[in-house]
């Protein structure tokens, strides 16, 4: 993009976005700062008024004209709604990258392409660059604690060109440091948690608010009860804790939940959440909802991530819908994977079923 373009920035109050606004100014570009408003139950403690009061002290700050956006409904019907779905349903959804598509990416870039912008800005640890074949890929960010293109994987490909993250080629202490020496009051605020604009919600109080509980056995590996739990909808694979073990044994160890039966409203439970055998070492997995950056090459080796900052595992595409995974660790339904290639973000899907 032309420096002279009018880029909107998503501004939430904390340190990311305000360095994002700080550096694009820097560059030339005529920048004005955007707070989006989301919907959130009202048993949830507020907390968007104080985020807004800093986003509007941020672009004071810097000299740039605030927005404010109100998303409610968008958030309500494409994010929650869809996000209590999918537990009803057993399955474990991501609704940080549900948010990243249908808000920050969606009604924020409609709302700045309204009113002049010619692309947007986010506080993203990840960035974009131009491929091989010319045209705008999604990758990593420089920093690996923090990468968050596991989060993006749904951002409308044609919609790249028009995006920048400012400070996908830097990591966290260096933008608190630029943060410092700019004079902004965020340099030393503390990260924002939890779910996407909910914050630090526990998601087992969120979903029974909405979700009824119905208690279930706890089985092990061998069908024996070993326990009892609320609700095969409230847990997710993986899970150490919110399952009562009521088996009494000498030897107690850790329990990790490696299976769940939606009909029969049983967890099953292992020593280890590595204790889940796939054929030959490896699981063939059916994708839903799938979006390529860059076309999928069929038997090519690529790693692929099922959990944000999870173990990268080998994966072969076998068609745009399909992939393989070696591993031997449960795989949640409804979960993103996102599929690599060094860098360079391949593309994604929601995990719809295993294939045996």
């Amino acid at each position: 993009m032309n420096k002279k373009n009018k880029i909107f920035v998503g501004i939430s109050g904390g340190v990311d976005s305000s360095v994002s606004a700080y550096l694009l100014l820097q560059q030339g570009y005529d920048v004005e700062g955007i707070f989006v408003k989301t919907w959130a139950p009202d048993w949830v403690p507020c907390t968007w008024v104080d985020e807004k009061r800093d986003a509007m002290r941020i672009c004071a700050a810097l000299g740039i004209k605030f927005h404010f956006l109100d998303a409610t409904e968008e958030y309500k019907q494409g994010v929650a709604d869809y996000m209590i779905s999918e537990y009803k349903a057993g399955r474990t959804p991501n609704p940080d990258v549900l948010c990243n598509k249908v808000i920050k990416f969606g009604a924020m870039w409609q709302y700045a392409k309204a009113h002049g912008a010619e692309g947007i800005a986010t506080g993203h640890y990840c960035r974009t660059a131009v491929g091989s074949d010319g045209a705008e890929e999604l990758r990593k960010g420089a920093d690996p604690a923090k990468d968050q293109s596991y989060f993006l994987w749904m951002i409308d490909k044609a919609l790249l060109p028009n995006i920048l993250f400012p400070i996908g080629h830097l990591h966290k202490y260096e933008v608190r440091a630029i943060a410092e020496k700019a004079g902004l009051f965020t340099a030393t605020k503390k990260d924002s948690q939890g779910i996407c604009f909910l914050g630090e919600v526990d998601m087992k109080e969120f979903l029974r608010h909405y979700i009824d509980e119905k208690p279930g056995a706890v089985i092990n590996e061998e069908g024996k009860v070993v326990g009892e739990h609320d609700g095969v909808w409230f847990y997710t694979l993986g899970e150490r804790h919110g399952f009562r073990i009521t088996e009494h044994t000498s030897s107690r160890t850790p329990y990790y939940l490696v299976a769940k039966d939606i009909e029969n409203n049983t967890i099953t439970v292992a020593s280890s959440m590595h204790a889940v055998e796939h054929e030959e070492g490896r699981a063939i997995v059916r994708l839903r909802d799938t979006n390529w950056f860059i076309t999928p090459v069929k038997d090519t080796v690529h790693t692929a991530q099922i959990r944000y900052h999870g173990t990268l595992l080998p994966t072969a595409i076998l068609d745009e819908h399909t992939i393989t995974l070696t591993c031997n660790e449960a795989i949640p339904l409804g979960q993103s994977v996102v599929i690599y290639e060094g860098e360079r973000v391949v593309g994604g899907g929601t995990i719809d079923f295993l294939i045996n």
